[in-house]
């Protein structure tokens, strides 16, 4: 007979997990074994005496850890499903087909993917009460293709016109919105009615336009009229940059440009627009007054700070408040995201249900607390519409309603579900913002927040309240302060971990100070600037406002003082452009730490030592010798020693990213050469002035003799014509006067001529023209230690790209088509590549 302690065989506790269920346990439950029956179960078999077997005790140790994972593995899938944490995969599987689908360089077919997703909805239909791998695998491919279906319907709903190339003309359009800078400039979005002079043929139907002279400002609904010069929008400064033109064509902004000169007002054309237009026109009319009242009762940027929180308008803080406020890592207060609705809407809530409580009789005959959240869900929902309906105040609004709403039916608001579901209803919206930092950083900090906050809950419920001295009178309001210190610095500091991996991807850079600025500055917004503006806001259609949004601009001039302090310290880092796989993997291992409960999260520890190990290894790479922008007007040649530019004042917008993504230093101007007593340009007595003479033979000899002399490490430039640097192995020319590019031709190794009307040198030197670039985008070129141009490697930030956001590069205005081939001896340095 065996002992009564002796612990059950393998076969043994085969045959408990498959006995049949018990009617007097759980119910008759169909599991056979619940979940701590397991749990009770498996760690007797763990104990069983150590088998001995041979290879030596390394690998004994070894196939006994493994051995205990498999065989724990199944439990603690079993406890992640019963604690319903499949949920919370469902917006990251169909993020994850959104993602995939924006990413692919060429649209796809849809109806096939179209047809798999019906397929295997209808096996998933067919195979719901099958359990294990033949169940789950077709439901992840079918919100996997999900995510993708959405992506594309959203990417038909849009079809935003971009336009093709830049143009000045004369437009005329409606004014949809408008706001106001810092230098008092306004800019406009104007919905196109009409072009001229000359006509644009493929027009976008929204432009963004730039007024800098003074005048009286349109009104929303206000038809406006002038020259303007209009633009595509950016593309990529370098491959794996953002792609400006995307959140654009999303946006519904096909041009950004300027106009010479006041825009003038004309007389409205009748409106064919239905009544949501006119309540859209309303709103932003207020929105656009409530901003105007509150920058004149706080004057200053204090004032511009307080109108950005309340109506998400943030043009008018200056640049160097903004800048201060990223360097010290408090830029996120401004945009109304999470923190601003979660603060505005509990201190609502809070407010009502304090004053609820204080009447017994009522307190006790309804529900104070659904009271209280449905007037904090009215509040959220006008913060909503007079936000602009800027992208992250519709994602803030929509995670706090699911929370509000959770409460009136009595079920928990602060949950990991409630964040998964306000994820996926944003998704299932617009699919495109899952790209954007915005939403990622957002809902990380959430997620962290969340999880950070269950863990806790979990560790305390276990524990015994504080022993009698922390119940003390005299210990309790020190003890409440230092919990309020506590959280304010746990939750900064889980906020900025979770955003780091994000910060680093698309802003390569990292606020390492701004623990310490959120520390200071958040229960100064969470005491004084919220409730304030909350009370200015409330009380401002009656005209009492003026007092509070004072002191909601007093409480934000001390964020901004906080915020020049810490950014004098000087602790902005630079992290560089990361790997292509970088944001995939972090993502992946941050995603399974934070929504698992069992030891299965720990595998996204090391995903997260990858994702680091890919970070270095990206630093590692050589970098490129010539960075080339878009436009071709730009260039850069780099060697050991620092950079060389061809431009004495290099455009901040290019060269800031240049700068963040490979981490350069300043750069060395160009050396100019003395201007002539009689350039070029100079017309003779009677020469039209529209043409332009031919350069003399004298001249482009000269001019080639200059070139062939250019220096080591500087470009030497002549004025409005060409500019020309010696690398180690060979001359580069930027050639602004297409005139020279012959000469160019002759005497260098490599010539960026935008304006150039031929795509190939007769001497073999490659050439890349203004229509090259337009087509593959920003360049970077890898000379690799050779004068061999067939050693060469280019890389194209939009080479291959064939998306609706991206098709307005290869759109020919003569010809009315489209064309993307290449100049060969380009497309093959980029193929060698891989693009």
């Amino acid at each position: 007979m065996p002992e009564e302690n002796a612990f059950p065989t393998r076969a043994e506790a085969g045959k408990l997990i498959s006995r049949p269920p018990d009617p007097r346990i759980n119910g008759g439950a169909s599991d056979s074994v619940k979940v701590r029956d397991l749990a009770e179960l498996f760690p007797a078999i763990e104990r069983r005496p150590p088998v001995h077997t041979s290879g030596g005790p390394f690998r004994r140790s070894t196939s006994r850890r493994l051995d205990r994972l498999r065989r724990r593995l199944p439990v603690m899938l079993e406890e992640e499903a019963v604690y319903g944490h499949g949920f919370l995969f469902l917006p990251v599987v169909v993020g994850a087909g959104a993602a995939c689908w924006f990413a692919l360089p060429q649209t796809p077919a849809f109806w096939p993917y179209f047809l798999l997703l019906c397929d295997c909805a209808i096996f998933v239909i067919a195979s719901r009460y099958r359990s294990g791998t033949t169940h789950l695998l077709p439901l992840a491919l079918t919100l996997f293709l999900a995510g993708m279906m959405l992506a594309q319907f959203e990417t038909w709903r849009r079809s935003t016109v971009i336009l093709d190339t830049p143009v000045t003309t004369e437009l005329a359009g409606v004014v949809e919105r408008r706001e106001i800078d810092a230098q008092g400039r306004w800019r406009y979005i104007v919905r196109i009615a009409r072009t001229s002079n000359p006509e644009v043929r493929r027009p976008p139907q929204r432009v963004s336009l730039l007024s800098r002279s003074r005048h009286e400002p349109a009104k929303t609904g206000e038809t406006i009229s002038g020259r303007a010069r209009i633009s595509p929008p950016s593309g990529p400064a370098l491959p794996g940059l953002n792609d400006f033109a995307f959140s654009s064509y999303f946006d519904g902004i096909g041009a950004v440009g300027f106009f010479y000169g006041a825009p003038k007002k004309q007389a409205a054309a009748h409106s064919t627009r239905g009544w949501i237009a006119d309540v859209e026109t309303r709103l932003f009319d207020l929105r656009s007054a409530i901003a105007t009242r509150i920058r004149e009762t706080v004057p200053g940027d204090p004032g511009a700070f307080a109108a950005a929180i309340v109506t998400d308008e943030r043009r008018a803080i200056s640049e160097d408040t903004t800048e201060a406020l990223r360097l010290s890592g408090l830029a996120h207060i401004v945009a109304i995201s999470g923190l601003n609705m979660a603060l505005a809407a509990g201190i609502f809530f809070v407010g009502v249900r304090t004053v609820l409580s204080v009447f017994t009789g009522f307190a006790q005959a309804y529900p104070v607390k659904k009271i209280a959240a449905l007037g904090a869900l009215m509040m959220a929902t006008a913060y909503y519409l007079i936000s602009g309906f800027g992208v992250s105040a519709e994602r803030a609004y929509i995670m706090m309603a699911i929370m509000l709403v959770a409460v009136l039916f009595d079920r928990p608001s602060i949950s990991l579900r409630n964040v998964a579901l306000s994820a996926l209803t944003i998704i299932a919206m617009s699919p495109s913002e899952i790209l954007g930092p915005s939403f990622q950083m957002s809902f990380a900090a959430t997620a962290a927040l969340v999880a950070g906050y269950a863990l806790w809950k979990h560790r305390a419920e276990g524990r015994d309240p504080e022993p009698l001295p922390f119940r003390h009178p005299l210990v309790t309001p020190v003890l409440t302060s230092w919990n309020f210190a506590a959280g304010i610095f746990v939750t900064s500091l889980i906020g900025g971990i979770s955003t780091a991996m994000f910060s680093v991807e698309h802003f390569h850079r990292i606020a390492t100070y701004g623990l310490a600025a959120n520390l200071a500055a958040m229960p100064i917004i969470s005491f004084v600037v919220m409730p304030a503006g909350l009370a200015g806001m409330l009380l401002m259609p009656f005209g009492l406002d003026a007092p509070f949004m004072k002191l909601m601009g007093l409480g934000l001039e001390w964020v901004i003082a906080i915020a020049n302090h810490v950014a004098a310290w000087g602790g902005d880092v630079g992290t560089g452009r990361q790997h292509p796989w970088f944001l995939t993997v972090s993502t992946a291992g941050f995603l399974l730490l934070t929504l698992l409960r069992t030891r299965l999260r720990l595998i996204g520890l090391p995903l997260m030592m990858t994702a680091l190990l890919l970070s270095w290894h990206e630093r590692s790479m050589p970098l490129p010798d010539i960075l080339i922008s878009e436009d071709g007007t730009t260039v850069a040649v780099l060697d050991g020693e620092g950079v060389a530019i061809n431009r004495a004042r290099p455009p901040d917008f290019i060269y800031d990213q240049w700068k963040r993504a490979l981490l350069l230093g300043d750069p060395t101007k160009p050396e100019m050469s003395p201007s002539r007593e009689k350039p070029p340009d100079d017309k003779p007595p009677g020469e039209k002035a529209n043409e332009r003479r031919e350069l003399a033979p004298a001249e482009l000899e000269t001019a080639k003799s200059q070139m062939k002399r250019a220096p080591a490490g500087r470009f030497t430039c002549e004025q409005k014509a060409w500019c020309a640097a010696r690398t180690g192995k060979g001359i580069v020319i930027a050639v602004e006067d297409s005139r020279y590019a012959g000469a160019a031709c002759d005497a260098a190794n490599l010539v960026i001529a935008p304006r150039a009307r031929f795509d190939q040198c007769r001497s073999g030197a490659p050439m890349i023209n203004g229509a090259t670039l337009r087509k593959a985008g920003a360049m970077e070129i890898f000379l690799n230690g050779a004068t061999d141009v067939r050693r060469w490697q280019i890389r194209a930030a939009m080479a291959g790209e064939d998306r609706p956001w991206s098709r307005h590069r290869h759109y020919d205005w003569r010809s009315r088509g489209f064309d993307r081939s290449l100049p060969e001896p380009v497309r093959q340095m980029i193929s060698d590549t891989g693009g």
